[in-house]
């Protein structure tokens, strides 16, 4: 399904961008970023950032670099600008000029048994604390969670089935015997609540 970006009247080339982003069926939420990415080089370039040359994409990285924009963020404005380039006004030649920097990624933090049964310990009410410890003990996300139905619990594979997780993609996830004990429970009491 088509997201359409602005309200407003939109030119010729954006329209392109939309029809192209559309064609490929990206998220919303890239629909809406990429064309915010390409208007900072418009802004800085103040023309249409089709007449971008290889030295005006250059001095616009360092200018990101030197106003302190975040590495993650700089890397999701070289993606909107290298698919503008590539396939929107077809010059991709000015797309192999972009520059992705290295990021470093963080270990995530991860809990201690004590902490995990403090957590679903705190929780008052049975539904809650079911979701929780799917999300913790199979990996899930809050979204993934929330979608989850009856049918994605495999027992006999001892794997939940997570449809349109995070960029629309299916996957399965490891279920533990506890786990499966626990929603077992939550399913009677679901249907004594009429949940």
């Amino acid at each position: 399904m088509p997201y359409p970006v602005l309200d407003a009247p939109i030119s010729p080339l954006r329209q392109r961008l939309i029809d192209e982003m559309n064609m490929r069926r990206f998220s919303r939420e890239t629909q809406r970023n990429y064309p915010r990415d390409i208007g900072r080089l418009a802004t800085f370039l103040g023309r249409s950032p089709d007449t971008a040359t290889t030295d005006d994409l250059r001095r616009f990285q360092i200018e990101q670099q030197d106003d302190g924009v975040p590495v993650p963020t700089m890397n999701s404005i070289v993606s909107a600008l290298r698919f503008f380039f590539t396939h929107t006004v077809d010059r991709p030649d000015l797309a192999r000029k972009l520059v992705r920097l290295a990021h470093p990624r963080k270990l995530p933090v991860v809990l201690s048994r004590d902490e995990v049964a403090r957590l679903l310990n705190a929780t008052t009410c049975f539904k809650h604390q079911a979701a929780l410890s799917v999300a913790y003990g199979a990996g899930l996300r809050v979204a993934e969670v929330s979608t989850l139905k009856v049918a994605d619990v495999d027992s006999e594979r001892m794997l939940l089935r997570v449809e349109r997780g995070k960029g629309g993609r299916y996957r399965n996830a490891m279920l533990s015997q506890d786990l499966l004990l626990l929603l077992r429970q939550w399913w009677k009491v679901g249907r004594q609540q009429g949940d």
